[in-house]
């Protein structure tokens, strides 16, 4: 979260090193350290633990699972505490991720070992999380 921060910061909305908001870039890292890895990562030692397997239903199982269970609890207090540090609307960012994350979750869960998950959907968070970074500190 803390790179997709940097990302939106100077690639995004090109503020240059001297315009560097280092006190949002620490609050995005804080956020991804603190909250969206251990809840993340432990949501898939236990997805793992209630359907073993690798095999294309297994898979779609999972993102089943992940999008009808797990998605909407970890949005319902991800997306509050991410509006309440960045006055971001959670509306916007719900209609994103309905987009995004289920064709993310079918492809890690049925291509990737469990052990490279997190990693496989922190990196394709670091694009949502230069949107967010963006969308919560445009003027």
């Amino acid at each position: 979260m803390g790179l997709g921060d940097v990302i939106s910061q100077q690639l995004v909305e090109r503020r240059g090193l001297k315009e560097h908001q280092i006190g949002r870039t620490l609050t995005m890292a804080s956020l991804g350290c603190g909250f969206v890895g251990p809840v993340v990562g432990g949501w898939y030692r236990v997805l793992d633990r209630l359907i073993p397997g690798t095999t294309k239903v297994d898979a779609l199982k999972k993102m089943m699972l992940d999008q009808g269970a797990f998605a909407p609890c970890f949005l319902g207090c991800f997306l509050p505490l991410v509006g309440t540090l960045n006055g971001l609307s959670a509306r916007d960012n719900w209609a994103k991720l309905q987009q995004l994350w289920p064709a993310v979750q079918l492809a890690n869960f049925y291509l990737v070992p469990l052990h490279y998950r997190l990693a496989i959907v922190q990196c394709v968070a670091v694009i949502w999380n230069s949107y967010l970074s963006w969308k919560a500190h445009r003027l």
